[in-house]
C-alpha cells in the first residue's frame, strides 16, 4: 500500500522543490528554506524527506553532470510529479478551507 500523506516538514520541502522547479537539489532546497523560514536546518533532514517522498512518487530525482567543483561527485536533481503536484493541491484548498473557518473576530 502507497502512503499519500504528507508531513509538515515534507510539504516544505515539497514546495521548495516546485518553487525551484528544475534546479531543485539538497543544498538549494535546505538554503531557500532557511532563508525563508529564518532557521537553520540539517541537510540531512531535507535528503530523508526527499528520499521518502521520491518513494511516495511525489518526486522524481536525476543526477546532473560531474563537475570539478565537487570533486567528481554529481548532484541529485529533483522535480515534483503529478501526484506530488496533487497532494500541494490539495494540502492548499484543506488548509485554505479551514483557514476561511477563522470567525471574522478581532484577536486584539
Amino acid at each position: 500500500m502507497i502512503d499519500h500523506s504528507l508531513g509538515e516538514f515534507e510539504e516544505l520541502v515539497l514546495l521548495m522543490v516546485a518553487a525551484l522547479h528544475d534546479e531543485a537539489y539538497g543544498v538549494s532546497i535546505l538554503d531557500e528554506l532557511e532563508a525563508k523560514l529564518g532557521k537553520s536546518l540539517n541537510i540531512s533532514a531535507v535528503h530523508v524527506a526527499l528520499k521518502r517522498m521520491e518513494n511516495k512518487g511525489f518526486v522524481r530525482s536525476r543526477y546532473g553532470g560531474i563537475t570539478s567543483d565537487r570533486g567528481g561527485r554529481r548532484k541529485k536533481y529533483y522535480v515534483v510529479t503529478a501526484l506530488g503536484k496533487k497532494m500541494l493541491d490539495t494540502q492548499y484548498e484543506l488548509r485554505n478551507s479551514i483557514y476561511k473557518r477563522i470567525p471574522k473576530i478581532s484577536f486584539g
